[in-house]
C-alpha cells in the first residue's frame, strides 16, 4: 500500500528538519520562507515493536518492515487558498497525501525567522486550517454549481444524494469548521473523499519544542496553550524537539544510546510519530513468519482474508483456499509455530474472515 503522510505547517517551523530526521536524508533547510518548493518524498520503515519481538523468537534470515512515505510540503501562509506564496502548489500537494502531520513551532529563537514575527501556535494552526477550509469551500461550491441543474431535473438518487451532501458540507465550511468535525456516515465520507476535499484528512499535531522543554513539555507555555486548545478537537498532539531528533538520527546505535541517556530519554520519539501517523489512517498490520523471513504487511481494518492475501501477491488472491491464523499473544507465549499447533491455538479461516491487527497469517493457495 503506497500511503503518504504530508508534513505541513507555516514556513520555518521545522518541517524539513523533521523530514531529515525521519528519513536520514539531507534536504535543504534554510532560515527563510519557501526553502522547500518541490516536495521531498521518502519511505520509512514502521518499527512496530511486535515484529521486533517476533524476530527475536524466530531468528529469521531477514526481517522486512512495513513501510510508509512522508512528504515534506512547502510552507503555507495566509492567503494560500487564493494562490499567495506557494499556495496553489501547496494545496495540490496536500490533496495527494492520505493524512497530515501538522508541525507547530513552540519555542523562542531570535535567530530563526517566524513568518508572522511572533510565536503563537494557536494562531498558526488557525491560519492553516482556515486556508484549507477556504480551499474546500471553493471546491464544494464548484461541485454544487455542477450538480444543481442535474439535481433539479432528475430522479437519480445518487445525483440528489451528492447535491444534498454538497450543500451540507458547504454550510459546515461556511461556519469555519473542518470536515473532520462534521458528523458523517461511511457513505458520506467515501463521497467526500472522492471530491478530494482537504479538511476530511486526519491530522496529527507535532509541537516543536526547544531542548530544555522536552523532559517536561507541560512547563512550556506555548505547548500548554496548544494542548488545551486541541482538547476540543480530540486531536493527537505529540511533543518533539526536532533539532534534537535530527541530531540523534545522524548517530550510530552506540552514540545514540549515550546521547539519549544524556537527555534522560528512553528512546527517540520518531518511531512514535511514525506509528501515530500510520494509525491515523485506520490501518492495521498482519505478519508472516518463517525461518527465511519475518515480515509485516499493512492493510485497512475490516479487510477480508482473500483481499489481504492479494497484498502479498495477486496470485494468492486468485488461488486462495484458506488462511491459518495464530494470534500474536499465542505465538509469543508458545515460542514457536510448532508449539502453537500442539496447543490447538492455530485455526483455519475462509476468504470472508476479517483479519485482525497483529495476527500471524499463513495463506494456503492452490495450483
Amino acid at each position: 500500500m503506497n500511503l503518504k503522510a504530508g508534513l505541513i505547517g507555516l514556513p520555518n517551523v521545522g518541517k524539513s528538519s523533521l523530514f531529515s530526521a525521519l528519513t536520514k536524508m539531507n534536504v535543504e533547510i534554510a532560515n527563510y520562507p519557501f526553502a522547500t518548493i518541490e516536495p521531498n518524498i521518502a519511505t520509512v520503515e514502521i518499527h512496530d515493536p511486535r515484529i521486533l519481538q517476533l524476530t527475536k523468537i524466530v531468528k529469521p534470515e531477514k526481517t522486512v518492515f512495513a513501510t510508509y512515505s512522508f512528504v515534506d510540503i512547502a510552507g503555507l501562509i495566509k492567503g494560500a487558498s487564493t494562490g499567495e506564496g506557494l499556495g496553489n502548489k501547496f494545496l495540490a500537494n496536500v490533496r495527494n497525501v492520505d493524512c497530515l502531520v501538522h508541525i507547530v513551532r513552540c519555542f523562542q529563537d531570535p535567530k530563526i525567522i517566524h513568518v508572522n514575527n511572533e510565536i503563537n501556535p494557536i494562531f498558526d494552526i488557525q491560519t492553516i486550517n482556515l486556508e484549507l477550509i477556504f480551499a474546500d469551500l471553493g471546491t464544494i461550491q464548484t461541485i454544487i454549481s455542477r450538480l444543481a441543474k442535474k439535481a433539479n431535473n432528475t430522479n437519480d438518487k445518487q445525483v440528489k444524494f451528492e447535491f444534498e451532501l454538497a450543500k451540507k458540507v458547504e454550510i459546515h465550511l461556511k461556519n469555519g469548521k473542518s470536515l473532520r468535525d462534521l458528523e458523517l456516515d461511511s457513505t458520506e465520507i467515501l463521497q467526500i473523499k472522492s471530491w478530494q476535499l482537504l479538511t476530511i484528512k486526519p491530522v496529527l499535531y507535532v509541537a516543536n519544542l526547544d531542548q530544555k522543554s522536552i523532559q517536561n513539555p507541560d512547563a512550556n507555555p506555548y505547548f500548554w496553550k496548544l494542548k488545551s486548545y486541541l482538547v476540543k478537537e480530540k486531536a493527537i498532539l505529540l511533543p518533539l524537539c526536532i533539532a534534537l531528533e535530527q541530531e540523534i538520527s545522524q548517530l550510530d546505535e552506540e552514540e545514540k544510546h549515550l546521547f539519549l541517556k544524556e537527555f534522560l530519554l528512553e528512546k527517540s520519539s520518531l518511531d512514535l510519530l511514525i506509528l501515530h501517523s500510520f494509525y491515523l489512517l485506520d490501518l492495521a498490520t498482519f505478519f508472516t513468519v518463517g525461518k527465511k523471513e519475518v515480515r509485516s504487511w499493512t492493510f485497512r481494518k475490516n479487510t477480508p482474508a482473500i483481499e489481504c492475501s492479494g497484498i502479498i501477491h495477486s496470485d494468492f488472491k486468485k488461488k486462495f483456499i484458506r488462511v491459518e491464523i495464530i494470534s500474536f499473544d499465542d505465538f509469543v507465549q508458545a515460542g514457536s509455530e510448532k508449539v502453537v499447533k500442539e496447543n490447538g491455538k492455530m485455526r483455519l479461516e475462509g476468504k470472508d474472515y476479517l483479519i485482525k491487527d497483529g495476527e500471524i497469517c499463513h495463506f494456503r493457495i492452490g495450483n
